[in-house]
């Protein structure tokens, strides 16, 4: 067993974060808390966690890609992506592994290289696609049955945070990341 910030996890997991090169993620339940508001205009506005955002900067140190793959389309998930400076933002995609598969091929990579975050039953075709099926820990439980590793934080509260701090362990960069929000 592999100690990490979070919690222990087996050594082949551990040998498994070693070889990840991206770092996909869904976004409403992952990088948010799932809820959407609206205003009375019709506005959305969702809520992002800086320690989530911190990490996905953080990952550059250690020449990791991060990207989002989401079915909604939002103009708020493109800013904060991109201020993050995150590789792939793809939005209104209706076929994930296919966009993957895209993704994964432009940047000339295998499937164990990849790490897929999600929290919903339509996350599960791409989490079973990559080499590490990570769930929220407040996924629905047919994703939490089926994920290789799951998170202790729940979705839009660090749980990706979580993810890039075992990547960055993995790189022995956890203590000296500079990064910004």
């Amino acid at each position: 067993m592999v100690e990490t910030l979070y919690q222990n996890i087996s050594d082949g997991l551990f040998e498994a974060f070693k070889k990840i090169k991206l770092v996909i993620s869904d976004v409403d339940g992952v990088l948010s808390d799932g809820k959407i508001y609206m205003t009375a205009s019709g506005d959305e506005i969702k809520s992002f966690n800086a320690k989530d955002g911190s990490g996905i900067v953080a990952l550059r140190s250690c020449s990791v890609e991060f990207g989002v793959i989401t079915g909604r389309e939002s103009p708020l998930v493109e800013r904060r992506m991109k201020s993050l400076g995150a590789r792939y933002i793809c939005q209104g995609v209706r076929d994930k592994c296919r966009e993957f598969d895209r993704i994964r091929a432009e940047m000339e990579i295998e499937p164990e290289e990849c790490l897929y975050i999600g929290d919903d039953v339509i996350d599960l075709p791409l989490m079973r696609a990559v080499g590490i099926g990570a769930a929220v820990r407040d996924a629905h439980p047919l994703v939490l049955r089926e994920a290789d590793f799951v998170t202790v934080n729940i979705g839009g509260n660090g749980a990706v945070r979580e993810v890039t701090d075992i990547i960055l362990q993995c790189h022995g960069m956890l203590d000296h990341k500079e990064i910004s929000q």
